[in-house]
């Protein structure tokens, strides 16, 4: 469903908002669902891999081609989206649209890319019961699992269908007028904000639980998240991070001028609704940062768990603590032994995570040759 404000390319690329039908397929949150060979797919008969591409680095099309071609030699049928198929160049790869059709009856959407790269793939796989499947290729990347040097594992783990499926909270959104007519809708797997559409002005917002008022502020906006998307913009708001396995909501005020805009934690089965009052300023609804609608004056923003969760496959046994760490290059050892060396340095992989660079370090006092660690988000030695 579309609305006004609606955000979409005029040549007619479809945005990712919900289909007035969903799919046969269809699979509603809290129904059964098998662990491997999502949608079409059965043991003994033809399996897809659909590719997601970021399609703008060469280094990233240079794997894509070359994991295509080894899924090919396992007898795996690679889907290409239309508008990347030039660019990727895949000979004998099936050539699909980029609309909700485009996944149906693939086991895995896998996603070349960084979170921007994930997030456009999810809307292909939302409607299908494929799983997907993330290399990160990114910055940070929260949402892909698979590092770039351990491709051939998770390829291996494809083949021989050695992954776990975790389903993970989306939410749908419903924009409503001062009629109570609904005009627009959405959902989300990371996080919704309703925000100001001007920034001269604060934006009046009431927020409500299950039709209930609970406060009023003025702010920038409100972002309402999912455990998935706490690690993204309701983080950078001072938002709390959560588990992905919790079934929780998230209201996170951005830039509240109020004593009470503290983040909270709902129930999964709460309707949280932000309503702008006719006399406030306007607002716009945007979903994962990628669709977005404007909100009627004097309308209201209803935000609920979706019917459906977001499936994505896991190859590797490390946990959601584990990424924390990597990712942020937590301190795991005591504070006094990390003040006997340098800060960031308390874990052993190999590479810095987020710079993507080995460090080497000097050799601690008494402790043997030079060694290679993380160090926070930079290579330099004295950062």
């Amino acid at each position: 469903m579309t609305g006004p404000g609606a955000g979409g390319d005029p040549g007619g690329r479809w945005d990712g908002t919900r289909p007035q039908q969903p799919p046969e397929d269809s699979d509603e949150q809290g129904g059964p669902m098998s662990e491997a060979g999502q949608g079409g797919w059965r043991p003994g008969g033809t399996r897809h891999v659909l590719l997601a591409v970021h399609t703008g680095r060469e280094d990233i099309v240079e794997l894509a081609r070359s994991s295509a071609a080894r899924l090919a030699r396992a007898g795996i049928t690679v889907r290409v989206l239309e508008d990347e198929a030039k660019d990727l160049g895949i000979e004998g790869a099936e050539v699909v649209a980029p609309d909700a059709e485009a996944a149906r009856g693939a086991e895995i959407v896998m996603v070349f890319g960084g979170d921007g790269t994930f997030l456009r793939a999810a809307e292909l796989a939302r409607y299908s019961h494929a799983a997907l499947m993330g290399v990160n290729l990114g910055r940070v990347g929260f949402l892909a699992e698979t590092e770039p040097e351990a491709v051939e594992e998770t390829l291996t783990a494809i083949e021989r269908c050695e992954y776990s499926v975790e389903k993970r909270l989306a939410v749908e959104v419903d924009v409503i007028d001062a009629t109570g007519a609904v005009v627009g809708g959405t959902w989300g797997l990371n996080e919704v904000s309703v925000e100001k559409a001007q920034r001269s002005r604060v934006l009046d917002v009431i927020i409500s639980v299950d039709g209930r008022p609970l406060t009023s502020f003025g702010c920038d906006g409100v972002l309402f998240a999912t455990p998935t998307g706490s690690t993204a913009y309701a983080f950078s708001a001072g938002g709390p991070v959560v588990w992905p396995d919790v079934e929780a909501m998230l209201v996170v005020p951005t830039n509240a001028h109020a004593l009470f805009a503290r983040p909270l934690v709902t129930s999964p089965d709460a309707v949280l609704s932000v309503s702008i009052p006719p006399d406030g300023n306007r607002a716009r609804v945007s979903a994962d940062g990628r669709r977005a609608f404007d909100v009627p004056e004097g309308g209201r923003v209803d935000v609920r768990r979706a019917a459906r969760p977001v499936r994505i496959a896991r190859v590797h046994p490390a946990t959601f603590g584990d990424r924390l760490v990597a990712k942020f290059g937590l301190p795991v050892r005591g504070f006094r032994e990390v003040r006997r060396h340098d800060p960031g340095h308390e874990l052993t992989p190999s590479r810095n995570v987020l710079a993507r660079d080995v460090v080497s370090l000097p050799p601690a006092p008494g402790r043997g040759p030079a060694r290679e660690e993380v160090r926070g988000g930079s290579a330099d030695p004295d950062a």
